[in-house]
């Protein structure tokens, strides 16, 4: 037997679900109460789950090397890029030419709404925790000069940090998402459902939201910051990833805030860069050149499939090559590490900043890996169609399902990723069945990202990071950052149902 070939179940529709609900416990448990790092934890209860249901034990590792190796085919290659062109930015000053521009052009009474805007254009690639932590001193900054709540400031850009992390590619829940679920061709449409269905949600749940908070919550600056000294990251060890389990930052995080040495200016100050800061226009060419390709690609399939054009000519072929996601990314990584190294930085530079920003994401990629094996351990066995039979005989949509047991998944372990790329494998033949257009497939994808950020709490580290950096104590950080999660999870999951209803 092949390791792509499904097994006939060894047993009956009750039996299996069984199973997968034994496994997800057991999986919790390892990561809750033993606390067992989740890569490790998703590998052993894949190799658990697949001699439990039967699978010939001389398939087992062929089918967890068949789940892993090809998520981490759609994951590896967009993370990484991604990551190198964030720190890139991130490192040379973009990140505050981006915000200081906006604010310029939005003016003094909507300066939460430019940082909410700079921090969703800057979370294309870079992850939440970098971002955040990148865009502190800016946002300190900016409370500093206009005054009022730090809420009124911060809200709005972390949560725009944490629905590009969770909405759209290349962060690597979506993309993991995408690919179990067969949508990995079509990473392009993904992307720009995703963008079109983040504005509005962060519109309605960070930026009104953060304006309503910060008229009830007073959250003050830090006493250093009032008394304009950089914020102090040294001593501080909750600038990790977005998700609880992995135990690794995103690799930009780190020294994003300074060293801790009072008067020194931390990063997102002209001081201490490297060179002159890029222009305005150079770091949105950046961000918006990986964008352009991929939707370029995007739109010739589309005409090549109506017959507008030759889907065969040399010439489409050509250009839907370098529209493929991690083609368009290489260039974008390409002509980042040339405008923004010339003149700040020598080729063993770059080198550097791209191993320093390629290396802390190695936990993530590989818990992403270890959740494809474990979702693709659950479609082999037939566990994932044993669930598509009873939600078809229960008559719960698909949407409606993969955002109920990915929100159950994100508040009983608090890992994004884990959320994501469970629940997506365990719905993907309920989705197969259901025969879904590559559009309904994003909305899908939408559904479960927003299940898998609502209802952050303790054991989400991005609990912490937003908590402590603001310095709020436990029951602020509820009334604030988990009540912007949850209403982000709502927000976009009735986003992504009524695209899937009406569309």
């Amino acid at each position: 037997m092949l390791a792509t070939d499904v097994v006939e179940p060894a047993y009956g529709t009750g039996t299996l679900l069984l199973i997968a609900a034994a496994a997800v416990a057991v999986l919790l448990l390892l990561i809750i109460k033993f606390k067992l790092h989740a890569f490790p934890a998703l590998v052993l209860v894949s190799v658990l789950t697949a001699v439990a249901t039967g699978i010939p034990v001389r398939d087992v590792v062929d089918t967890l090397l068949t789940g892993f190796g090809g998520t981490l085919a759609s994951v590896a290659l967009l993370v990484g890029f991604g990551v190198i062109i964030g720190r890139l930015l991130e490192v040379t000053g973009g990140a505050k030419v981006l915000a200081d521009t906006l604010i310029a052009r939005f003016g003094e009474k909507r300066a939460p709404l430019a940082l909410g805007v700079a921090s969703l254009v800057f979370g294309f690639p870079i992850f939440f925790d970098a971002g955040f932590v990148v865009f502190l001193p800016i946002i300190f900054s900016v409370a500093r000069r206009f005054g009022g709540s730090v809420l009124r400031y911060a809200l709005p850009a972390a949560g725009a940090f944490a629905i590009m992390h969770a909405f759209v590619p290349p962060h690597p829940g979506p993309v993991a998402a995408a690919e179990l679920l067969g949508l990995s061709t079509n990473i392009g449409l993904l992307i720009i459902v995703g963008f079109v269905l983040a504005i509005p949600t962060w519109f309605v749940s960070s930026y009104l939201f953060g304006l309503w908070a910060a008229k009830r919550i007073d959250v003050p600056l830090p006493a250093e910051w009032a008394g304009r000294v950089a914020v102090n990251a040294g001593g501080t060890d909750h600038g990790t990833n977005r998700d609880s389990s992995t135990g690794a930052g995103s690799g930009s995080a780190a020294g994003a805030v300074g060293d801790g040495r009072a008067g020194e200016p931390a990063v997102g100050e002209d001081e201490g860069l490297p060179g002159p800061p890029p222009s305005f226009g150079t770091v949105l060419g950046i961000l918006l050149l990986p964008l352009v390709l991929i939707f370029l690609n995007t739109g010739l399939n589309t005409l090549a499939t109506a017959g507008s054009l030759d889907g065969d000519a040399g010439w489409v072929q050509t250009l839907r090559l370098i529209g493929q996601t991690p083609i368009a990314l290489l260039i974008a990584v390409l002509v980042a590490m040339v405008v923004l190294g010339r003149g700040r930085f020598s080729r063993g530079a770059v080198e550097d900043l791209a191993n320093g920003a390629l290396g802390p994401v190695c936990a993530i990629i590989l818990i992403t890996g270890a959740g494809g094996m474990f979702g693709y351990v659950l479609r082999t066995s037939g566990i994932g169609g044993a669930l598509a039979d009873t939600l078809e005989a229960a008559g719960l949509s698909v949407i409606l399902a993969a955002f109920i047991i990915s929100l159950g998944l994100r508040v009983a372990q608090g890992s994004a990723t884990v959320a994501l790329t469970t629940t997506a494998g365990l719905i993907a033949p309920a989705v197969q069945n259901a025969g879904l257009s590559s559009l309904d497939l994003c909305f899908v994808v939408i559904a479960i990202a927003a299940g898998a950020t609502a209802l952050s709490h303790v054991n989400d580290s991005g609990f912490w990071l937003v908590g402590r950096f603001l310095g709020m104590d436990v029951p602020t950080t509820l009334r604030t950052w988990t009540v912007m999660e949850t209403i982000i999870g709502v927000v976009g999951f009735a986003l992504a149902w009524l695209g899937y209803v009406l569309l």
